[in-house]
């Protein structure tokens, strides 16, 4: 069944919390006084840690109640429509409903199996501490989300801004979130949250991501990295311990080195068995030369070529489509008929957090669009923070739609009478910033844009939703906040921190059958005159390239290239001693009962099997050879907790980097917008404000809220069902655009 948008949100056979408490609540205080009462005349260490736990779970329902029922009653005012219901709050309630029902599953599997002879304690033990661990967390996290309503201020309709007025300080905010027990969100707990086929995904993932930081941070013996691996697997409290780590103290050549990993040979090739096959799968280079574009009103103005930072260079842009047409690239010597050229196009960037990933990575989703659109798809490979940070990816954005627009029915087998701006996370943002560049100009804009979970405020801001970094398997606190630095902090440091990055930079190997085809002027003018493909023998022709070529390049010309403490304090439950201990067992334990978890501190690298050749090894097309700046790269650390100095940095309030402060003059003037977001997203706040204020200028948006999907979801959809079928809901919206 298709992931439905989160219409509808109130407690089951009643219409006040005040009357009665969700239902689920109810049987997991059932079930936590059943189990203390099969365990009550036991004495045995691992039944005084379950009647512990049992009564941290009764204890942390009891603390919640109240501000769940506050949350309850202010939600609606931050909802975009009556149809619409979705924002920070109600979604934190949202998780908390599906801990409640995670943690009521654990006693209930517990209670059936309580006098069987095959019952393990030890395992029950762990698992009802995972969950009383997580309620605690959760109760924390909703007094903080409650202290964030007096900071938020009434809009125009009457509604409150998810935004917290200027007079905040996130600052401070987040450093007292060092209260919040993240390890509860990445141990057995993972993926609650989500739908059931989502937690294994996310938990290979995960394991995956602490077993890549051994390899990264390659310290320590390879026997011992290898160990260490081997328990991410079987130990789930070793993972946690590991991905808050990674969280909090990785730097942002780890962000991009893992985030990457999607484009190695493998991990693409295996998808594309199940993906649709295109006609077209073509990178093309744009030349740096300066562009000529006709404005609405008939002037001629030049767009400059990208220069911030990096200097001139070629952009790299990738052509999908399902059939060769008319004057594609890769068609000119077809014989035989070809298709028409389509009357649209869909101009797409993508997300990575401006630091990472590129077209390959997103063919995942894209093909199938490609395929159920029946429309080509250009997408810009724009160049990535902290190298190339703001403003260059959006100098590169509008350069390159620009010249599709000049190049759509020589090139891109298109007539571009619509063209659509298709993006997600970070490249929504972009996507969004280039239409208000195109209107500032007088340029054409798209005729439409959609957008999946974009953030729309880059600023050091903390509406309800951003705390869900706090537990969030593929966006993390740490990995948010370093990709913000990269790409568009002021920080007077920054230039400093940008040159130790590239000196230390993890460069990502390309696939050996990549290939450049050189391709004269002579060539595109051949192309032009013979769009249909029919045999001229006086004139040269494109070489015709075979069906589904995905890393064959088309260079259009030789280019050279350039180079606290909130004010009511929180009073302290007769279960925080136990909390204390419980976390003391992560901090303390060493992860493991027999091996150490092994830190960049640890160990001396010279020791180590790698040590002993310079062979260049592969591992998902990962360049494993030993260096001497991977052998100086740390992770361990002296205490656990989040380095906050290093995030003492600001953000100019730029309509460039965030669209949100756009004008509304300029924001009356976009084209039709169609959002998508998830209910548990740390950018779910940006996508219900942004769209609360085009609404308010009488702009035709809708919104989407799925449920059960993780930030970033599109790249899963080849693997999980829901987030194929989330992937046909952007489906459906593009083409709602293509049609109006």
């Amino acid at each position: 069944m298709a992931p439905e948008t989160n219409n509808r949100y109130q407690f089951e056979g009643t219409s006040s919390y005040e009357e009665l408490e969700p239902s689920s609540w109810g049987v997991l205080r059932e079930h936590c006084s059943a189990l203390s009462d099969h365990f009550d005349s036991h004495q045995d260490e691992g039944s005084i840690r379950i009647k512990g736990a049992l009564t941290l779970i009764h204890d942390s329902l009891d603390d919640m109640r109240p501000v769940y029922g506050e949350l309850y009653r202010i939600a609606p005012l931050f909802d975009l429509d009556e149809n619409t219901p979705g924002n920070g709050y109600r979604s934190h309630l949202i998780m908390v409903d599906k801990a409640v029902l995670h943690s009521g599953g654990v006693c209930r599997d517990m209670l059936n199996q309580k006098d069987s002879v095959l019952f393990r304690k030890t395992h029950h033990v762990k698992e009802i501490e995972a969950c009383s661990q997580l309620l605690a967390a959760l109760s924390t996290t909703l007094q903080y989300v409650k202290s964030l309503f007096k900071s938020q201020e009434q809009m125009e309709d009457g509604q409150y801004n998810l935004f917290p007025s200027e007079g905040h300080d996130p600052h401070k905010i987040l450093r007292q979130t060092e209260a919040i027990n993240q390890y509860s969100f990445y141990g057995r707990c993972l993926g609650f949250q989500f739908c059931d086929n989502m937690k294994t995904i996310l938990k290979v993932v995960l394991v995956g991501m602490a077993s890549f930081s051994e390899i990264f941070y390659a310290n320590g013996t390879l026997l011992g990295r290898c160990t260490n691996s081997f328990q991410y697997l079987v130990d789930p409290e070793a993972r946690a311990r590991r991905i808050v780590t990674i969280s909090q103290h990785a730097d942002i050549s780890f962000c991009q080195a893992f985030w990457h990993l999607n484009e190695s040979d493998l991990l693409i090739s295996l998808p594309q068995m199940v993906m649709p096959t295109l006609a077209i799968n073509q990178l093309i280079s744009i030349p740096p030369e300066e562009l000529e574009c006709q404005t609405l009103n008939g002037a001629t103005i030049k767009i400059p070529i990208p220069e911030s930072h990096i200097g001139k260079k070629p952009i790299h842009v990738r052509l999908l489509s399902a059939k060769r047409r008319i004057g594609m690239v890769g068609s000119g010597s077809v014989k035989g008929a070809l298709a028409e050229q389509s009357d649209c196009l869909l101009i797409h960037s993508h997300g990575g957090g401006f630091v990472a990933q590129s077209s390959r990575s997103h063919e995942c989703y894209l093909r199938t669009w490609t395929y159920e659109l029946d429309v080509p798809i250009l997408s810009i490979d724009y160049s990535l923070a902290p190298k190339a940070p703001y403003p260059r990816a959006l100098e590169e954005v509008l350069y390159a739609y620009v010249w599709a627009l000049e190049h759509a029915s020589s090139l891109l087998g298109s007539t571009a009478k619509r063209v659509v701006f298709v993006g997600d996370s970070a490249g929504a943002n972009l996507n969004l910033v280039t239409a208000l560049r195109c209107l500032e100009l007088g340029i054409r804009p798209p005729d439409g844009i959609f957008m999946a979970y974009a953030p729309v405020l880059l600023e050091f801001t903390i509406p309800p939703a951003r705390f869900f970094c706090l537990s969030d398997p593929v966006l993390p606190l740490g990995f948010l906040l370093r990709c913000l630095k990269a790409y568009a902090s002021t920080d007077p440091n920054k230039e400093t921190w940008e040159k130790s990055f590239s000196e230390d930079v993890v460069e990502i190997d390309k696939s050996d059958t990549e290939s450049f085809a050189e391709v004269s002027e002579s060539d595109l003018i051949a192309l032009a005159l013979s769009p249909t493909g029919e045999e001229d023998q006086n004139v040269p022709k494109i070489a015709s390239l075979p069906s589904d070529s995905t890393l064959n390049s088309i260079s259009l010309t030789e280019v050279e290239t350039f180079q606290g403490e909130t004010e009511n304090s929180f009073e302290e439950s007769k279960s925080q001693e136990y909390i204390k201990r419980f976390l003391d067992m992560y901090k303390n334990s060493g992860l493991g009962p027999s091996v150490p978890i092994l830190n960049s501190t640890s160990g001396d690298s010279s020791n180590g099997i790698d040590n002993e050749t310079t062979k260049t090894w592969s591992f998902f097309g990962w360049n494993l050879h030993k260096d001497n700046n991977r052998a100086n790269r740390h992770l361990g650390v002296d205490n656990d907790s989040f380095p906050w100095d290093e995030f003492q940095f600001t953000i100019p309030s730029d309509p460039h980097l965030s669209p949100y402060r756009a004008s509304d003059d300029l924001l009356k003037k976009l084209p039709p917008v169609k959002i998508l977001t998830m209910e548990l997203d740390p950018c779910l706040d940006d996508c219900v404000m942004f769209a609360r204020k085009l609404k308010l200028l009488q702009k035709p948006t809708t919104l989407d809220i799925l449920s059960g999907l993780p930030h970033g979801f599109l790249n899963l959809s080849v693997v999980s069902k829901e987030a194929h079928e989330a992937s046909l809901v952007c489906v459906k919206r593009i083409r709602e655009l293509l049609e109006t």
